[in-house]
């Protein structure tokens, strides 16, 4: 019988000190316990806010390296991140107004397939032979059969306007319910903490 795997999630923010004068700014939440129901849609959505949303708000106006979300279908968990981010308080309130921007914004019939295209290219991205093995082996190792695979392709071809509002309902409880992690100097680690008035990020020195 599979062992079952006991996972805790912390509610502690985390803030990891190293020497670095720029930062990483993480957040992120489970939306499977705010009542999401998987479909391969996830992806088109998280392909979508990579793309525009973040790209423009955290990267052209933040001034950030770049930034990426990603989803965990197996796990429920969101994921927001940036790198080499000038920002931190600029980029989290970005990402706790991603919820909004996707209940907001009209999105084309282009954009949408544009972004449904994006993510088909990702999923079915072409692998050497040591990458099909280790893919291949993970697949049976979690129960993921060819029949599964065929069901999210298929979602995700059949995105809708309707998915990117679910999306958003659950999505907008990260403001409340995130939990956020941020590499960067100690003193702008302690400056966050300034901020908030109180010891809001548990800071660690690291390096």
């Amino acid at each position: 019988k599979p062992a079952q795997w006991q996972f805790s999630s912390s509610a502690l923010h985390t803030g990891l000190a190293i020497p670095s004068q720029i930062n990483f700014v993480g957040k992120g939440m489970n939306l499977y316990d705010y009542g999401y129901k998987f479909s391969g849609s996830a992806f088109v959505i998280a392909n979508y806010l990579r793309t525009s949303w973040l790209w423009d708000k955290v990267r052209v106006h933040g001034g950030a390296y770049g930034a990426f979300c990603r989803f965990n279908r197996r796990t429920g968990v969101i994921t927001f991140v940036s790198y080499r981010d000038p920002n931190v308080q600029v980029t989290l309130d970005v990402y706790d107004k991603t919820a909004a921007f996707l209940q907001q914004t009209k999105i084309s019939k282009d954009e949408l397939v544009k972004s449904i295209i994006g993510t088909i290219g990702d999923i079915d991205a072409y692998m050497l032979a040591d990458a099909k093995g280790s893919t291949s082996l993970f697949r049976h190792l979690t129960g993921v059969s060819d029949e599964k695979l065929q069901q999210i392709r298929d979602e995700i071809l059949q995105t809708s306007m309707q998915d990117f509002a679910n999306f958003a309902e659950a999505l907008s409880g990260l403001r409340e319910k995130g939990v956020v992690a941020i590499a960067g100097s100690e003193d702008t680690l302690k400056k966050v903490n300034e901020e908030r008035e109180d010891a809001w990020l548990s800071i660690t020195k690291v390096m």
